[in-house]
């Protein structure tokens, strides 16, 4: 019975570590995730999951480094939301698709690009951007212009 019990808490544990796609690697002024209608403060080190907004203030910074090795910079005033992420660490294979409601965005793309060119898109209130390269930056303003 004992045994059974421990199984039933691994097979519970493994779907929040699946979850986590990244992790936050530097983070300056007010930084923090709203995940599960739940508002999280964001420390270096903390995971960042699929679904997650990560949301910056007037101060806020934070730097983010996914599985594939994509990183993301969001500066002052930044709304960015992972509404996709899937990425096959043995084939590389994988699709990246982020919102940014407001704020400036900065990314070099990892091993999801570097496969297959266009796996990654970043949306914004305007437009949808499919990323070819490696290196770009997005800036949507308040009006979402």
């Amino acid at each position: 019975m004992r045994f059974v019990a421990m199984l039933a808490g691994l097979v519970l544990a493994v779907p929040a570590f699946a979850a986590d796609v990244g992790q936050v690697k530097t983070t300056h002024g007010a930084v923090h995730i709203e995940r599960g209608g739940q508002t999280l403060a964001v420390a270096p080190g903390m995971a960042v999951q699929q679904s997650d907004t990560i949301v910056t203030g007037a101060d806020g910074a934070v730097g983010v480094t996914f599985s594939d090795n994509s990183l993301l910079s969001a500066g002052p005033n930044t709304v960015l939301a992972i509404d996709r992420y899937a990425f096959d660490s043995t084939t590389h294979d994988g699709q990246f698709d982020a919102s940014v409601r407001r704020g400036t965005l900065a990314v070099v793309s990892g091993n999801i690009v570097k496969q297959t060119p266009g796996a990654m898109r970043i949306h914004t209130p305007a437009s949808i951007m499919g990323v070819r390269g490696t290196e770009f930056v997005v800036r949507v303003n308040d009006a979402g212009r």
